[in-house]
């Protein structure tokens, strides 16, 4: 059996970016009824030298949109990383899942891209096949971010558990 990059990416990434919306509006409600600053959560780590929750979020839409556009050989436009609330993750969020919904099984799957080159013209240039790409790369790196943004909610008390983190499929 094979399976289309379209399929091992687009969907996947939409029910995660979904579920991450929803832990997101959790941690929200959570600081409203605690009656504590939700930019506490936002700038919360795991450790010292990790990036921050605010970082972890905009990083997944990063990797959420960055490798189906990349595979399917259309420009990856850069956001600027400006949210410093919840309502700004949540509508980068919703920018990111307008993008990947846009997408089509032919777009990515007829692509004539056969190679990605992560940051070229640098000393960590790496050449790889486009699917690796996907599937080694870009997302194992978005679940990482969206896996760290979780572990910080349910780190600062967000009574949040599996269901949440999978969200619906």
């Amino acid at each position: 059996m094979t399976i289309s990059l379209y399929s091992a990416t687009v969907p996947v990434l939409k029910q995660m970016l979904l579920a991450l919306s929803d832990v997101l509006k959790k941690g929200e409600e959570h600081a409203q009824q605690r009656k504590f600053d939700p930019a506490t959560l936002l700038q919360s780590r795991l450790f010292p030298d990790m990036l921050p929750l605010v970082r972890q979020v905009q990083i997944a839409c990063d990797f959420a949109k960055s490798v189906p556009l990349r595979i399917a050989g259309l420009e990856v436009a850069a956001y600027e990383d400006t949210e410093q609330s919840f309502a700004e993750l949540q509508q980068r969020i919703t920018k990111t899942l307008g993008l990947i919904q846009a997408l089509t099984a032919a777009q990515l799957d007829a692509s004539a891209i056969k190679e990605i080159v992560l940051r070229p013209g640098t000393p960590k240039e790496k050449t790889l096949s486009v699917q690796d790409y996907a599937l080694k790369y870009g997302m194992p790196q978005f679940f990482f971010h969206v896996t760290t943004t979780y572990n910080l909610l349910r780190h600062n008390g967000v009574e949040i558990g599996k269901k949440d983190f999978m969200g619906a499929y």
